[in-house]
């Protein structure tokens, strides 16, 4: 931070400020409402932010930093006309933040271009003439560490364990309402600068925000420490309860709701919603977390603003009869933590603008989501590593999450919540696998995609279906569960600073056959292998394994492993190769990842076994291959009607009998 070597005297427009200079620093706790509301009058009453204006013109009080000149505070500085010519600079003392605000609304704030140091997250007033109720907040700052990097918060509300420290809060920044040491009820934050924060939650303490009214509109820098989100919980022993909520945000990273390091955050009764803003000039994609600010495209996703983010070791973020959406990229999200907790209850989580997901997992992460409705640009989960549920909202369900993770819900409302099931209209993919973990889907769950359900790409994913209580399984495009290799672009960083370093990569679709495996075994279920189980449900729809193996990816094989339990399954089961519909795809073909046609073909190193239970029918729709394949002794495997169903092992036509088990090259054709 810059610091002119001028003394008092030579800066005229200091003399005429120092008088004016109010002190906040220090003041009781309890004057905080007194101060906020002095200092900032409703601006959606223009009679009374008029009003507060005049006033404040007829007092005459004038700030102006000419260019070249710095100006130094070291304490809150009010006036009704500020004018920052180019290269004029306000500065405050090392160890404070500066924000200014006009008629209550956080302005002016401009973040620097990348650079070294903050990371590029430090911000400077915006050259310009500002008219109004006019506050140059200095507060003690806030610096938080993320990696290597220090970045200045400023925010409206800051809350430890104490209650409301005034000396690091911007009460000018605080709307109407009622703000004391645990809550704060009604107040409005309005940011149309940059990486402004609105509350923020640390170090132990309690609080709650019911009703408040949040819209920031300008960009953010890091969503992975929520330096200019709304509302931050973080900190061991830290709960937060964000209650009756309406947030509006347009930016960049400029994300709503932060939970961080261990705290339990819980958001109930709220509308959410972050819209995507305009990247700086000088931003590339990277994979760094600590300067990435858009989706990474190898997602096939677009987009520079989710919703909400969980961090940190067993953070817990709640979502609670509330509607969560992002524009694209991400609603929910689960990034740079561990063994945390997710859960929505009765709740909506939507992409308004055609591309993003539901809720990302990574992290050991577990998921709850029951009795919500999915409205999803692209995946209702990206899946890294977790374990997810999705079913009905029962009473006896939600009183055990309210339990386990601390809700805090009363009896009165659990009993308001109804039970619901899970809808979930995806535009793509129900799951996206990147990495092992599973997928559980029971009660009245319903399951609607515009292609594949389970897109696995050749991990240990697992999902369980059981549709006793009415789930269900559509898939757009006729494909239940495809297997097959990565085509995620690998990561190729250009040399060059962190913040100008672009992650790049292409796939090359391979070509040729793949080579036979001498140590892969297909006729038996591995560890490592891909496995789904369905019980008590009727399913239309194929089931594909396209992994290559023999080396590939250090990757000697995998199997797909199904089970079918009282259940009727109708469609293909087969090993398959797959081709997308471009041979590369590069940062310019995003969306054509995950996007392939299938052709079944003999087993290689891609194994499918298929277990038929008791009770189980499986139609077979065309010409499928197996290397096993076993039935109950109440297991049916036949044709459509007026056509019959052949299987051959080795060769060999075989009889296909109940209670009998198959290993081999199977061939199962129709005619």
């Amino acid at each position: 931070m810059e610091h002119s070597s001028r003394t008092g005297a030579d800066r005229p427009s200091v003399s005429t400020v120092l008088d004016r200079e109010v002190a906040y620093r220090g003041r009781p706790r309890a004057l905080l409402v007194a101060v906020a509301a002095a200092m900032a009058p409703t601006l959606t009453a223009p009679a009374a932010a008029h009003a507060a204006t005049d006033r404040a013109a007829k007092a005459g009080k004038r700030i102006t930093v000419a260019s070249g000149e710095t100006l130094e505070l070291t304490e809150t500085t009010t006036a009704s006309v500020l004018t920052i010519a180019e290269g004029g600079v306000i500065t405050v003392p090392d160890g404070y933040s500066l924000t200014l605000t006009v008629n209550g609304v956080e302005t002016g704030s401009a973040l620097s271009e990348l650079t070294d140091g903050y990371g590029g997250a430090a911000t400077a007033l915006s050259a310009g003439t500002y008219r109004g109720t006019i506050v140059l907040a200095v507060a003690e700052a806030n610096e938080v560490a993320f990696s290597d990097l220090t970045f200045p918060f400023r925010q409206a509300l800051y809350v430890d364990a104490d209650g409301v420290d005034e000396a690091a809060s911007t009460p000018s920044a605080v709307l109407g309402g009622t703000v004391t040491d645990t809550s704060a009820r009604d107040i409005r934050l309005l940011s149309n600068g940059e990486a402004f924060n609105g509350v923020y939650v640390t170090g132990g303490g309690s609080y709650t925000l019911t009703r408040p009214r949040i819209a920031f509109d300008g960009n953010g820098r890091c969503d992975f420490i929520g330096y200019g989100a709304s509302v931050t919980g973080t900190g061991e022993g830290t709960t937060l309860v964000v209650d009756g909520a309406t947030i509006r945000n347009e930016g960049v990273v400029r994300t709503a709701i932060i939970a961080d390091a261990t705290a339990n955050v819980i958001v109930k009764n709220s509308t959410i919603h972050c819209a995507d803003g305009t990247l700086p000039d000088e931003y590339v994609p990277t994979g760094d977390t600590r300067y990435m600010m858009d989706v990474p495209w190898m997602l096939g996703l677009s987009g520079n603003v989710r919703a909400t983010n969980l961090l940190g070791a067993s953070t817990r973020a709640s979502y609670i009869n509330s509607s969560i959406s992002s524009e694209k990229w991400g609603a929910l999200s689960v990034d740079g933590g561990s063994k945390c907790t997710l859960t929505a209850i009765n709740s909506t989580i939507a992409n308004t603008g055609g591309e993003g997901y539901g809720s990302y997992a990574i992290g050991n992460v577990t998921e709850h989501f029951l009795g919500c409705t999915f409205d999803v640009g692209d995946y209702a989960l990206i899946h890294w590593g977790a374990s997810a549920h999705y079913g009905d909202s029962t009473a006896e369900a939600v009183a055990d999450l309210n339990d386990s993770l601390e809700l805090g819900l009363t009896a009165a409302e659990l009993t308001k919540l109804p039970k619901r099931p899970t809808v979930i209209r995806a535009g793509r993919f129900m799951v996206l696998w990147y990495a092992a973990g599973s997928v559980t889907i029971d009660g009245g769950t319903q399951v609607r995609t515009g292609k594949t359900a389970f897109m696995c790409k050749a991990v240990a994913g697992s999902v369980t279906v059981d549709g006793s209580q009415g789930a269900s399984i559509t898939a757009g495009n006729g494909v239940i569960f495809q297997l097959m290799d990565t085509d995620r672009p690998s990561s190729v960083t250009v040399s060059g600073k962190p913040w100008k370093t672009e992650t790049i990569g292409t796939y090359t679709e391979p070509t040729g056959s793949p080579a036979k495996s001498s140590t892969w075994d297909t006729t038996t279920a591995q560890a490592t292998d891909a496995k789904a189980s369905f019980t008590d449900i009727s399913l239309a729809g194929d089931f594909y394994n396209a992994v290559w193996g023999g080396g590939t990816a250090n990757l000697q094989g995998q199997n797909l492993v199904l089970t079918f339990d009282n259940s009727t399954v109708e469609g293909v089961i087969s090993a398959t190769t797959v081709k997308h519909r471009v041979s590369t795809i590069t940062s310019a073909e995003y969306r054509q990842i995950s996007e392939v046609t299938n052709t079944p073909g003999a087993v290689v190193n891609n194994g499918v076994i298929v277990t038929l239970g008791g009770g189980s029918t499986w139609t077979v729709t065309g010409t499928s291959y197996l290397s096993a394949l076993t039935l109950a002794s109440d297991a049916t495997v036949q044709a459509p009607s007026g056509k019959t169903v052949t299987l051959v092992v080795d060769g060999t036509e075989t009889a296909i009998k109940a209670g009998s088990s198959y290993t081999g090259a199977l061939t199962l054709t129709v005619a």
